[in-house]
């Protein structure tokens, strides 16, 4: 009998051990695996992210498929310009006629600049970002092209940005136009757009312009007095949205609703764009998603 009695305590603990283990491993399976979150569905026809560091995708719905750009064509421009080798943003560009002439036959936005005024480069930035003005990408495309006509100098100006595109590893892109108002042939793509957005944000200058909010600028007039332009981002995330510094917006017929954006939180920031969205509200909603999907990786 104690020999049946000493057995069945070997089996009966045997059982018990395995048991605990059972439970052990049905307690701890479920932490080990935790559940990725799911990625967002968004409207626009194309959207991508990416880390700013690493170069990592987060996201990307179309990101290679090629798309009007609208003003988000403008990054470039900014890019070009603040590329430009010995650079003075306090440069004055007198505002041409032809400029404000332009404004008017394309219907297009405008930073309401004043034929004959003194603008500064910098200011001219500031009026291209913020308000999305194609008379100032105008103004920056005669100033920075070469040639001894305007047509001349916007054309090369133009050449300048497909020639940094290339340089950028924008394999999917080509611009037309300095502001996105395009001849047929101005597309990008939500991954190559992104790619531009991470390296303009290198630069100092352009990181405090498209962060800005609002802003004031002084500029001469041509009686040699002075004038202050008002101008409020497009961008709405820009204090809607946790760690938002930019970036930039763009519409238009064919390009819809687009905007390409960027977010900081902690260490981290992420990048990215959509392009070919239903409306500014839809295009607002799915940059926040794309990020807060971004940031839960």
């Amino acid at each position: 009998m104690k020999t049946g009695i000493k057995t069945i305590c070997r089996i009966t603990a045997t059982l018990v051990t395995a048991g605990s283990v059972m439970t052990a491993g049905a307690l701890v399976a479920p932490a080990a695996q935790a559940a990725a979150p799911k990625a967002p569905s968004i409207v626009a026809k194309g959207g991508f992210l990416m880390d700013s560091a690493s170069g990592r995708t987060y996201f990307s719905k179309a990101g290679d498929t090629r798309l009007s750009t609208g003003s988000t064509t403008k990054i470039m421009t900014a890019q070009v310009v603040l590329s430009t080798k010995g650079l003075n943003l306090d440069t004055k560009v007198t505002i041409q006629k032809a400029y404000s002439d332009y404004i008017v036959r394309k219907g297009a936005s405008s930073a309401r600049l004043i034929v004959g005024d003194k603008v500064s480069v910098r200011s001219l930035l500031y009026g291209l970002m913020l308000p999305s003005g194609c008379d100032a990408a105008y103004a920056l495309a005669d100033k920075f092209g070469s040639g001894s006509t305007r047509d001349a100098r916007v054309k090369s100006f133009i050449g300048k940005m497909n020639t940094t595109a290339k340089s950028l590893g924008m394999k999917n892109t080509k611009f037309d136009s300095f502001d996105g108002i395009g001849n047929g042939a101005n597309y990008s793509t939500p991954r190559d757009l992104s790619k531009l957005a991470t390296a303009a944000l290198k630069n100092s200058n352009f990181r405090a312009i498209v962060k800005t909010k609002s802003t004031t600028q002084r500029t001469t007039t041509k009686n040699g007095g002075y004038r202050n332009m008002s101008w409020t981002n497009t961008n709405k995330l820009l204090g809607s949205y946790n760690g938002a510094i930019g970036v930039k917006t763009g519409s238009g017929p064919q390009a819809k609703y687009c905007l390409v954006f960027a977010a900081t939180r902690g260490k981290r920031t992420v990048v990215g764009a959509v392009l070919a969205s239903t409306n500014e509200a839809n295009r607002t909603a799915d940059a926040k998603k794309i990020m807060d999907y971004g940031f839960k990786l």
